[in-house]
């Protein structure tokens, strides 16, 4: 005899069971408006800079406001609003947070290299072109999709379901995320799921953090060929960004899981981003962005100014790499060194929840388990990791990203809208 306790259990089981079903036969269903909604997104300018989303957001407000769906706008840059919807269940419980942002990278005037328009949204080959397809209008269409179909089963959830549509990402979100979490802890939850792209093979736990400088030379100057009379600040320049490659040298403290985790993921991170990458994740490494100095080719330069772009790696303090650049600048008396940007390395548990359950539901609708990494780029995800929220970003290959033909790949695009929408489902019934 089966009692009434077990029972019970088999009919949630049950239940369980088909509400899941329910959501993927709605994505199946909605195949065609998924993508046409894709390719509209795409179609909706949104370059930042200049950073204005008007148009795409009130794109975004008329399809929630057609669905029925609860949201607001909270707007601290008139030209830079913020979507934000919010969903009660049926009862007490946790609260899942999606982000996905809506401004993109801009384009060159004259669409140099693109072979496909990159605001047409075009269908070739299976996959969907254009800017901002992959980072990340696929990622934030996951999550306006999860939304409205977790606001169909809301009566069968438990806790809050919240969607941040964000402008302002590209410049690290003063307008955007970051406002939000600074003055709306409403926005804040137990957990984040964003779907910035990551590669579907691959899930992430932690990034890396930029902290930019601007380093300026000046120096009397001379005529070219009154080298003796005065310092090059461009020659000094150059050999300060020499000097400055020591900081690649500087090794991480790290927890043995996160360090298990990294070395785990280093082959997973190459597949993604590129061979190399996986060697990169646990190092700090210089890029110098820009160099300016000197008027004319045949005067000894007064002055010289770049700007070094420098990647923290997680267990890599801020404090720790701008000791060593005061150590460096000592040399050069004739520079000064300023602090432009600094955004610190964030991690989670690479076990943790959110990331167990996005993984089981990519192992049951694609037989593989995403492998936790770091990404070498930053992403919203960071704001939540700052306070100790469980955040993870699962989105599909970042191809053209910041370059030209960025595309999608429509299955890869399906596939992230089904294991957002049953990631988020099995959060809030867990």
């Amino acid at each position: 005899m089966i009692d009434s306790a077990e029972r019970t259990v088999r009919d949630g089981e049950s239940n369980v069971s088909t509400e899941r079903q329910q959501l993927l036969d709605w994505i199946e269903r909605d195949r065609d408006e998924l993508v046409r909604f894709l390719q509209d997104f795409v179609r909706h300018k949104s370059p930042n800079p200049p950073g204005d989303t008007r148009e795409v957001a009130t794109f975004i407000t008329k399809f929630l406001d057609k669905a029925g769906l609860p949201y607001r706008i909270i707007a601290p840059h008139h030209e830079m609003p913020n979507i934000v919807g919010a969903f009660d269940g049926a009862s007490p419980g946790r609260h899942l947070v999606l982000n996905g942002h809506i401004d993109v990278f801009p384009v060159a005037d004259d669409g140099a290299g693109w072979s496909k328009d990159p605001w047409g949204g075009e269908i070739a080959d299976g996959k969907v072109y254009g800017r901002g397809v992959a980072d990340m209008k696929a990622g934030t269409t996951a999550s306006i999709f999860t939304y409205l179909y977790l606001h169909r089963l809301k009566d069968k959830i438990k806790g809050k379901l919240t969607l941040t549509a964000v402008s302002d990402e590209e410049t690290f979100g003063p307008y955007g995320a970051r406002y939000l979490m600074e003055h709306h802890p409403e926005v804040h939850g137990d957990a984040l799921l964003n779907g910035e792209p990551s590669s579907p093979f691959s899930v992430r736990f932690g990034e890396k953090g930029p902290l930019w400088l601007e380093v300026t030379v000046n120096t009397p100057g001379a005529h070219g060929a009154y080298t003796h009379a005065s310092k090059s600040a461009t020659k000094t320049a150059m050999a300060i960004a020499v000097e400055l490659e020591k900081l690649v040298e500087i090794k991480p403290e790290l927890s043995d899981n996160v360090r298990t985790a990294i070395d785990a993921g280093r082959a997973t991170m190459d597949r993604a981003m590129g061979p190399g990458a996986g060697d990169i994740v646990d190092k700090v490494t210089l890029n110098i962005g820009t160099i300016k100095g000197g008027v004319k080719v045949n005067m000894v330069p007064s002055s010289a100014t770049f700007e070094p772009d420098i990647r923290l790696p997680l267990g890599v303090t801020r404090e720790r790499v701008l000791a060593e650049v005061e150590k460096i600048m000592k040399a050069f008396p004739e520079a000064t060194v300023k602090e432009t940007n600094c955004n610190l390395p964030s991690w989670v548990d690479p076990d943790c929840e959110i990331i167990r359950i996005v993984q089981k539901n990519v192992e049951a609708l694609r037989g593989f388990t995403p492998q936790p990494i770091v990404s070498l780029g930053g992403t919203d995800a960071r704001l939540w990791r700052y306070r100790n929220i469980q955040a993870c970003v699962y989105g599909p290959f970042p191809h053209g990203m910041g370059s030209f033909d960025e595309h999608v790949d429509i299955e890869d695009f399906l596939h992230i809208v089904r294991t957002h929408t049953l990631s988020a489902y099995d959060f809030l019934t867990a």
